[in-house]
Parts: structure tokens; C-alpha cells; sequence
């Protein structure tokens, strides 16, 4: 029985069982070391269980594959830095009162002659066993690592590392076909013969992949450093305002333009320095987009996402539960977002409830955003009064949050602004909001401003205060107010509900309702 069959056995690659609680909320810390050809890099994983957060994330640039095609052997130096960054991890995980670090190697540990040695040195040297995994494998972990983020995605996942690409396809949650290359472009910087046999070997390579995959013309999930070093240059070349990776979109047409921005380009000091792209990854980067303008040619997805979820995800994804994988991980981050940090936890529900009359014939897709928001609209109260707004907008549009489309991010934003305030001009944030139309964002304030007068009626997650009515067609909008609730109604409460109002350009009618 090889090692990878034996470590399934023994609970997958973490050796342990993550979920023996199938109706878990919270995941205790998990700590994981990918050791990638270019990279090594440490994540502690806690939080939601069904949406872990970066507890901890170190990244430190080893290089251990450069220069394997030519001598068989791993980088010396690299050799040398990855085993100082994985004592180094070592150290923090005994600090973190971490149980146990999971090690996976990748592309440069399993091709090179030396990988074995290495390994031994690992386990001489820290106690820590590394587990080296097969390309097909690793296709596979970083697949599930998508569908951790994107529950039932369909289409082709590509993950480059340093001297590898991996295919999968994925539909339904659940992983398909896979296949592995030597498409890596610390493999290809030493490819003899220049760009044109480095041109040949690549349209040959994908060839071959595109027979073995067949017709994959869904969305293409882009997983890997080097595609997201892509990414911050397409978001500079065109301006976008948004500088989040996850979930970032690009069409064939803005690859295929980024890809000769970078070649126009010989000055990658200056574009790396504006982008935020690190000298060693910069390096590597003219290469990569070589290869993903021949992928996006040969495979013609519709569309192109990026995802910072990849092989580490991918390994908890893979000891979850079907009953915890089914859940959506927007609404679990921000329910235990709510337990955690707000003041009243368990009254978004009920704060939802009550301002779900407004959204009636909202689609799910936006009901889903309102639940979000309301689940998250205390947990910025610490935050000074001058500044809550902005950081709950902050917080929303940029936090590590699966399931959510950039727009959807400034969506959720406005609205947890307008929970705090009734004007969103003259803030810090203003070059964000074109990333909806003028109706989605007059729809997030009246969200927020909801929000804003329903906070204002209860502090208690169970108690039955008052109901909302709104009829669209007759513009009016009744507020329905236990006896109980009629002295909470005061002079506050009563300019928030006529902010509300304006902004619904609806009439307002007060009625007291009977228990």
C-alpha cells in the first residue's frame, strides 16, 4: 500500500478526522503546508466549517524547482530556504497550540531524484512528514478547493505551480476528468531553443490536454500564484477599483490584451513594483501568460474567474461531510461572524424577517445578499461612530468571503454602509459603486436603511415587536407595532422610517397591531 493510500485511510491527508460533527459550525485550527515548486507557504485555517478564514498565512519563495528539467535535482538554495521555512512553520504551529502541520509536496518534490532525501531531511530535521502527492492528485484537490468556494460550479480548473498545470473538470460538486502537464514556467524557463521551440512545446502540450479533457467551454477557475499575478496586471491595465483576486473575472478578449501588455513590457520591475507582484513571481510571469492565452485559445471558456482557493481548501473540502458541504458558505462565514462578534447574536434572523416583506419578489440571489447582510449588520460596533460605515463597507467588499461575486461584494457593502449612515457620497469608496447600476445601489440603501430602523425596535433575538407591509403598486408601506413595541417608536425611530420611506418614495402608515 503506497503512503497517499495509507494517509486516506487514516482519516485523508490530514490523518485525522477534521468534521466527525456533521452539524459542526466552527472548525478548531488546521494547519497545512503546501510545499510547491516556486513556494512554500503556511495556512492556519479556522472559523465557519463550512467557510474557513486564514487564521495564519505565510508565503516564503523558495524556488525549489528551478533549474530540476536541466540537473533532475531540487535548487540547492532552494533546498536550503524550504527546510529554514518549514522549521520556521514548525515553530509557529507549536506557538498556535496546533495539534499537528499537514505537509503536502508537489510537482518538484515528486519529479526530482533527490525529492525522497529531501523529505527524510524534513522529517530529521522537524518531525514534520511530508506527504508528496501525484499531479492527477493534486488536479483533484485543487478542484474541490474551487467547489469549496463555489458549491455546485461547473467547468475546466487549471492550477499552475512552478513546474506543473493541472486540469479538472468540474460539474455538480463533484470532480471529473484530470490530467497533468509540465507546463510550469520555472519548467519552461529552461526549455532549449527559445521562445519558438518554447511556443511549440506549449501548443503540443495543450493539444494533448485538450484531447484527453475534451470540449470545455463552461468557466474556466484559474487556481495558482502566477494566474493571480495575471490578474493584479489586468487589474491595472484596465483600472479596475476592486483589488480582490477572488472571484475576479476576466473574458479571453482582456487576456489576450494582458498578455501583450506584459510582453510590451520589458520594464517588469516598474509594472511588478505597481502591481504588488513579488521580483521571484514577476520573473516567472511572462511565461505564464504564454501559456494561459494558448489554454484560453484551445479551450474557449465563456468566461474566466480567479480563485485564491486552491489544494489546501481543496484537502478540507475533501473530509466534509456531504451535509456541511451542501450548505453556502456566505451564510455560514457571516452566521459565525454573528456569534462571534455581534451584541445580540441570533437577531439578524429575526431582523431579516422583518424587513423580508420590502424584498418579496426579490430573486434568491438577492434574498441570499439581504440574509447576509443582516447577519452581519453588529459586528462593526466597536468600530469608532465616525468611521463605522466605512469599515462595515470596508469589511464586506474585501474580507475572505466564499460564494460572492465582486458585485455582489459592493452590493453587501452599500448596504452595511446605509445600516450606519443615509449618505454614501464623500466617502473613501466612491470609485467602487459603478460596479453596480444606479438601481442595485438604490436598492442597497434601502436594504441598509431597513436595517437601520429594524435595529432600532429590539435588542432581543426571539421577541415579536412589529411587522412591515409594503405595497409597491400603491407606494405605501405600514409599519405594524405590538403595544409592547409602541414606546420603542420615538423620535429616532421615527426619522429612520421616514429615511426609509423617501427612499421607497412610498407613503407612511402606522398601525398597532394585537398580540
Amino acid at each position: 500500500m503506497n503512503a497517499l493510500v495509507e494517509t486516506h485511510a487514516e482519516g485523508g491527508l490530514f490523518g485525522r478526522a477534521l468534521f466527525e460533527d456533521p452539524s459542526a459550525r466552527a472548525l478548531a485550527r488546521v494547519g497545512v503546508v503546501d510545499v510547491g515548486s516556486n513556494s512554500v507557504r503556511l495556512v492556519v485555517f479556522n472559523g465557519a466549517a463550512r467557510s474557513p478564514a486564514y487564521f495564519y498565512n505565510e508565503k516564503i519563495m523558495c524556488a525549489l524547482g528551478a533549474g530540476l528539467s536541466d540537473t533532475g535535482h531540487l535548487n540547492p538554495e532552494g533546498r536550503v530556504r524550504a527546510l529554514n521555512a518549514l522549521r520556521r512553520f514548525q515553530r509557529l504551529a507549536e506557538g498556535m497550540g496546533l495539534p499537528d502541520l499537514t505537509v503536502v509536496a508537489t510537482a518538484a518534490v515528486r519529479d526530482a531524484s533527490d525529492g525522497p532525501a529531501f523529505c527524510a531531511d524534513v522529517m530529521r530535521e522537524t518531525g514534520l512528514y511530508v506527504r508528496t502527492i501525484d499531479g492527477r492528485e493534486e488536479a483533484r484537490l485543487s478542484a474541490q478547493g474551487v467547489l469549496l468556494g463555489w458549491p455546485g460550479s461547473y467547468g475546466l480548473v487549471c492550477d499552475i505551480g512552478g513546474s506543473s498545470m493541472e486540469l479538472a473538470e468540474i460539474s455538480g460538486g463533484i470532480v471529473g476528468r484530470r490530467e497533468t502537464s509540465d507546463l510550469g514556467p520555472l519548467k519552461l524557463q529552461t526549455l532549449k531553443g527559445g521562445k519558438k521551440a518554447r511556443t511549440a512545446h506549449i501548443k503540443a502540450t495543450m493539444q494533448r490536454l485538450q484531447t484527453e479533457m475534451g470540449v470545455q467551454r463552461d468557466r474556466l477557475f484559474l487556481v495558482g500564484g502566477s494566474w493571480r499575478a495575471i490578474a493584479r496586471v489586468d487589474m491595472h491595465r484596465r483600472g479596475y477599483p476592486l483589488h480582490v483576486l477572488h472571484e475576479y473575472r476576466m473574458s479571453p478578449k482582456s487576456v489576450r490584451q494582458t498578455a501583450k501588455f506584459i510582453a510590451a513590457h520589458p520594464d517588469h520591475e516598474s509594472l511588478r513594483g505597481i502591481c504588488g507582484i513579488s521580483s521571484t513571481r514577476m520573473a516567472l510571469v511572462p511565461l505564464a501568460a504564454e501559456v494561459l492565452t494558448r489554454l484560453v485559445k484551445s479551450f474557449s471558456p465563456k468566461d474566466i474567474a480567479v480563485s485564491s482557493y486552491g489544494i489546501r481548501e481543496g484537502m478540507l473540502y475533501e473530509q466534509m461531510p456531504q451535509r456541511l458541504r451542501d450548505r453556502d458558505p456566505l451564510i455560514e462565514a457571516c452566521r459565525f461572524a454573528e456569534a462571534k462578534d455581534a451584541r445580540v447574536p441570533g437577531f439578524g434572523k429575526l431582523l431579516y424577517q422583518f424587513i423580508e416583506p420590502l424584498f418579496k419578489s426579490a430573486p434568491f440571489h438577492r434574498k441570499r445578499l439581504i440574509k447576509a447582510a443582516c447577519l452581519l449588520h453588529d459586528v462593526s460596533w466597536r468600530a469608532h461612530p465616525d468611521y463605522r460605515a466605512e469599515v462595515c463597507f470596508d469589511n464586506a467588499t474585501r474580507a475572505n468571503l466564499g460564494g460572492l461575486k465582486h458585485s455582489e461584494r459592493i452590493f453587501l457593502g452599500l448596504s452595511l454602509l446605509h445600516r450606519y449612515t443615509n449618505k454614501r457620497e464623500g466617502t473613501h469608496f466612491e470609485n467602487l459603486y459603478d460596479l453596480i447600476d444606479e438601481k442595485t445601489q438604490k436598492d442597497a440603501e434601502i436594504m441598509g436603511k431597513a436595517m437601520r430602523f429594524g435595529a432600532m425596535l429590539w435588542m432581543e433575538k426571539d421577541a415579536e415587536r412589529g411587522e412591515f407591509r409594503w405595497f409597491p403598486k400603491k407606494k405605501i408601506l405600514e409599519l405594524h407595532l405590538t403595544a409592547e413595541a409602541m414606546p420603542l417608536f420615538g423620535e429616532v425611530a421615527e426619522a429612520r422610517l421616514n429615511s426609509l420611506a423617501a427612499s421607497l418614495e412610498a407613503q407612511v402608515l402606522i398601525k398597532q397591531r394585537r398580540r
